[in-house]
Parts: structure tokens; sequence; C-alpha cells
């Protein structure tokens, strides 16, 4: 069996432990990001299987028309857009499914809440370049979250922002919102009550047909001038170009991010990263070694189940009736 695992940027798949199953496998591995068909191609033209990381790698029909011994994908976490199922299924390709853990992606969200109010990474510079208390951040006590999408991240962000003394204002579906008003919080009366009254506003939804681009321009423009966007989920969640206008007229007044509309985001001359408003990260969310642990030990699994002919959950069931 041969295995192309592609795009482990920080070189630590096979330092994971539960690299160990696949002992005895033949496993190609690659750091270097690539997006070229034709790389693509040579680099796992021999694979029986691909372990992808998250959606780091697209897979599409132009470049599976050239990966003739290729009878697996085995995603880290839930499949997303990033794979054409459709384009798999048809040769014959089966795509399989893991698990996913909001820990890390909810930890990471609060920690960018953290570092954006109290400008952490302000003070930081100024310390190392031999300043000594160059500005003034805010605390979080008393600020009211807003959570898009109260599913299982939101709901930890709505825990802990109670350990902060923070209310807590939930928009969504109305199952969500029901939820949330279950929990004790507060459902917002409208979308625009949403994001006229939140003083943080956290976006926490999947990025599906309905939810790409449903963040405007205008709902931007309902925010306070001194509030902050936090999205660590989709930037595709925002509409092109809404985010970087809405900073730049002032409402809202500063904005987190840990996800790029382009990955990687190699450019330092990118707007986003030179915003003075603007605190970004390479997206962290799921990069974290517990979470690695239980992305790649599922799907490790599953190219192990799958070749023994075992049950393995697949988002394409029917390519084995083929």
């Amino acid at each position: 069996m041969r295995i192309a695992i592609p795009d482990d940027y920080q070189n630590v798949i096979r330092s994971l432990e539960c690299f160990d199953l696949l002992k005895g496998k033949e496993v190609h591995i690659f750091q270097d990001f690539q997006s070229e068909t034709d790389v693509l191609a040579e680099r796992f033209v021999h694979a029986d299987a691909l372990v992808l990381t998250r959606e780091r790698t697209r897979i599409d029909e132009a470049l599976l028309a050239h990966l003739p011994n290729l009878k697996l994908i085995s995603q880290t976490g839930k499949v997303s857009s990033h794979i054409d199922v459709a384009a798999c299924t048809r040769y014959g390709v089966a795509v399989a499914e893991g698990r996913g853990s909001p820990v890390a992606p909810a930890e990471l969200t609060w920690a960018l809440i953290i570092n954006a109010r109290r400008q952490l990474r302000t003070a930081m510079n100024g310390l190392y370049a031999g300043q000594w208390q160059t500005n003034l951040g805010e605390r979080l006590f008393g600020q009211t979250l807003g959570i898009w999408g109260y599913g299982k991240i939101g709901q930890r962000l709505a825990r802990y922002a109670q350990a902060f003394e923070m209310p807590v204002l939930v928009w969504g579906s109305e199952s969500s919102r029901d939820a949330a008003e279950a929990h004790g919080h507060r459902a917002a009366t409208s979308r625009e009550a949403f994001f006229a009254e939140a003083d943080i506003v956290s976006l926490n939804l999947r990025l599906v047909a309905e939810t790409r681009h449903v963040v405007t321009a205008a709902d931007l423009g309902l925010m306070k001038p001194d509030a902050l966007l936090v999205n660590a989920s989709r930037a595709e969640l925002i509409a092109p170009g809404a985010l970087l206008s809405s900073i730049e007229r002032g409402r809202p007044g500063y904005a987190a991010l840990d996800v790029f509309e382009e990955e990687p985001l190699l450019d330092p001359a990118h707007p986003l990263l030179n915003h003075p408003r603007v605190l970004c990260t390479p997206h962290l969310g799921y990069v974290e070694k517990h979470s690695y642990e239980l992305y790649f030990g599922d799907a490790f699994a599953n190219v192990l189940s799958f070749f023994k002919g075992e049950a393995t959950p697949l988002a394409n069931p029917e390519v084995l009736k083929r």
C-alpha cells in the first residue's frame, strides 16, 4: 500500500503517536504547499491512498484524471468543498471522513479575543523594541459577546464568556437561538440587532452554500466603532472585500482573523496583515497536538480499515457498488 500525505507544513506528522498505525506501509509526506495539477499529479500518481490535512489540498476532476491508482482519500475531519466528491465517485475513489473537536478552535478563538482586546501584540512589539507600556487595552468583563452559530464551538465560547462575566448574545437558526435561551443566554431579536448590540462578534458557522458570503458589508456597518469582529471559522463567510472596507470606514473598529480567502497567505504586504487594527494568525484553530492526534488517528485508521474491506465512514458509500 502506497500512501501520500501532502501539506505537512511543520514536518510533524511522523512525530505523532498515531503515525505508528502506518508502520510497514510506504508513506510519502510532502511539506511544501503546491496547487498546480501537474505537480500534484506527479507526486500522487502511484498512491493508493491520500491523507489530507483538512482543506489544504484541492481534489478536483482535473487531478483525479491523472491518478489511476488512487482508491481512497482519507480526510482529516469532515469533508468540505475542497473535495469534488461527485468526481471522486465517478473515478471510483472512496472518500473517508473523520471526526472533529471543538476544543482547540474554541481556545484559539478565545486567545484571539483576549489578544485583540488587550492589544497584546502592540504591547509586546513595543517591549521587544525597547519600549515600555506603549498602549492601552480593554478588559472583557461586561462586554457583550455575540456568537453567530451556537454549535459545539459557540457553546464553549459562551461558557468561557460566563467565566469572564460577559453577557452572551446569540444569532443563528431558530434551534440555535432556542438552545441559547435554554442555557440562560439572550437570543438577538433580529440579525440587525445582533450586529448593533454586540461588543464582540464571533463567527462560528460551517461553510456551506447557504453560509458563503452570508456576512455583508451592511451587517458589519451596523457594528459599534469600538467593536471587534472575530473569524476563526472560514473567510468565505464574509462577502469578498467587505471586512477590509468596513474596517477602513470604522465599523467595526477591530478584527481578529485566523482564516483567509487564499491560504496559505504568504504575502507580507497583504493589507490585512498590515492593518493596525487587524490581528492575524495563520489558521491555527485546529493546529494543535491533541487535535492532530485525533484527526490523523482517525484518518490513518480509516485507511487501514478500508483496505481490509472493513466498514469505513464514507462520504460517498455508493462508490462501493461500482
